[in-house]
C-alpha cells in the first residue's frame, strides 16, 4: 500500500461501521504493515504534516484496526502501535477544542471539541488485551481515530462554530476559512 491506498470523502465506505476482528491471523498483521507504508508515504509527500495514525476504513478495509504512531514529536521515529478492535470504556476530564487534520478529508483542518482524557481498551497484534489510560493529544487521536471505526469522521463534531475550517498554508501555518462557505462547498461530506 502506499498513499494512494488512502480513500477520501465523499468516498461513502467512510460512513460505514468497521467489523470486529474475530481471529489476529496473517492477514491482519499485513494490513497493519500495509496501513503503516500508506502513512508513511503519505507522510513522505507533505512538507509540515505529520502522519499520526489511520484506521483501516481509511485504507478501504471495513475491519476495526487502527495504527498510531509511538512518538508524535519525533518524525525521524517512524515506530507504530497497533490497536484491534479499540473500544473507549471511558471519557474523562473536559471537553476541549482543538485543531485537528484526516488523512481522508483534503486539505481541511477543523476546530474539534474532544475530551481531554480517555480509557481505551483493545487487542495487541498478539491477541493480548491493552488497556490505555490517554490525555491530551493522544487521548485526541485515539477518539478520531476510534470514531473512524464507527464511520464517523471529525468534521461531523463541528455544528456552527465560528471559524472551525483551516487550510495550511505554504509556510505550515493553520489559515482560516470561511464557515458558511465551506458548509455549502462540501454538504455532500457532511451527515
Amino acid at each position: 500500500m502506499d498513499k494512494n491506498s488512502i480513500i477520501t470523502l465523499p468516498n461513502a465506505h467512510l460512513r460505514n461501521r468497521s467489523r470486529k476482528v474475530g481471529l489476529i491471523n496473517n492477514s491482519v498483521k499485513d494490513l497493519a504493515k500495509n496501513m503503516q507504508k500508506a502513512l508513511l508515504d503519505w507522510e513522505a509527500n507533505r512538507t509540515h504534516e505529520l502522519g499520526v495514525a489511520l484506521a483501516a476504513v481509511q485504507v478501504d478495509q471495513l475491519l476495526r484496526v487502527v495504527v498510531i504512531r509511538n512518538n508524535f514529536e519525533d518524525k525521524g521515529d517512524t515506530s507504530y502501535q497497533v490497536l484491534v478492535n479499540p473500544e473507549i470504556t471511558k471519557y474523562e476530564g473536559k471537553l476541549e477544542q482543538d485543531y485537528e487534520g484526516c488523512l481522508s478529508i483534503k486539505d481541511i483542518y477543523g476546530y474539534v471539541p474532544r475530551y481531554t482524557r480517555v480509557r481505551v481498551k483493545a487487542l495487541k497484534l498478539d491477541g493480548s488485551i491493552i488497556r490505555l489510560k490517554a490525555d491530551g493529544f493522544l487521548a485526541r487521536v485515539l477518539q478520531h481515530e476510534i470514531d473512524h471505526t464507527n464511520g464517523i469522521v471529525f468534521i461531523d463534531h463541528i455544528k456552527e462554530i465560528p471559524n472551525a475550517f483551516y487550510k495550511l498554508d505554504k509556510e505550515g501555518k493553520l489559515e482560516a476559512l470561511d464557515y458558511e462557505q465551506q458548509i455549502k462547498k462540501n454538504r455532500i461530506l457532511w451527515k
